[in-house]
């Protein structure tokens, strides 16, 4: 089977059972600061959700790419579908009023820098900037409708089969009903064998504004992993869950697939 016939399969799969919003480190919320390594690529096809009782948001089927275009550099674009699912309560008022809508969300630009390589004692340490384009519509509660900005440093230090990564960050969001905000994120993963990794990760944000779905802050514990297809080790299945623990009662959850590829390969 073609490597293009196995995309359309999967695409086909995810629009039918998985919506989804977009991540920032497929499958977790957490990133890290690894860049692709030069001269390779990345592609994902996914779906995922991060929704409360005001507004649930999925987009799906959602497509990722990164290239990794320089030495310690990576580019990066999600092209996601969209869903703005208001729950129309009383309770939330007047946040989360209006008629449901579907299309395309805004697509995610942005680099990912590595600046500080880890050694014995010191974590690797990177940004990934990202814009967010206004190409999904405002009036219909599929974004923005302006440019909006992620600005985050994440960090990570492999101890062993232990991988831990962490960081901070903070979004710009020029526009009406919306705030910026500060977000972190520490994930703890762990490679059980050739196969299978798993991870676990809190996950916190503040207040995103009252047009947006996380009206108020909100604390997340996510659990989830990576499965290694037995003879094709670079493709890989991606799945998350995850629930609020304090703040606003909030879900997340991401089912993908993964494909890495580089010149280097035969």
């Amino acid at each position: 089977m073609t490597l293009p016939l196995k995309m359309a399969i999967v695409a086909l799969f995810c629009f039918l059972i998985v919506p989804g919003l977009w991540a920032q480190g497929p499958p977790y919320q957490t990133d890290d600061p690894v860049p692709v390594d030069y001269g390779h690529y990345e592609f994902y096809i996914f779906g995922a959700t991060d929704s409360t009782p005001v507004i649930a948001t999925s987009a799906g089927p959602a497509f990722e790419f990164n290239w990794g275009a320089l030495p310690r550099v990576q580019l990066h674009a999600v092209l996601p579908g969209g869903e703005s699912a208001p729950t129309n309560s009383l309770v939330y008022a007047p946040a989360g009023q209006g008629a449901s809508a579907f299309g395309l969300a805004d697509m995610e630009l942005g680099a990912k820098i590595a600046f500080i390589k880890e050694s014995k004692y010191v974590p690797q340490i990177g940004s990934f900037t990202m814009f967010e384009m206004p190409t999904g519509s405002y009036d219909k509660g599929l974004g923005i409708g302006k440019v909006w900005y992620k600005l985050p440093i994440w960090m990570q230090k492999n101890i062993g089969s232990w991988t831990l990564d962490g960081g901070a960050g903070y979004e710009v969001v020029p526009q009406t009903g919306y705030r910026n905000f500060p977000y972190t994120g520490w994930l703890v993963k762990k490679k059980l064998n050739e196969r299978l990794e798993l991870g676990a990760e809190v996950f916190s944000h503040g207040p995103e504004g009252k047009a947006a779905p996380q009206t108020q802050s909100s604390t997340m514990i996510d659990m989830g992993g990576y499965y290694h297809f037995k003879h094709n080790p670079d493709h890989q299945v991606l799945f998350c869950y995850g629930h609020s623990v304090a703040g606003q009662t909030e879900n997340y959850a991401y089912l993908g697939m993964y494909w890495t590829w580089g010149k280097k390969d035969k």
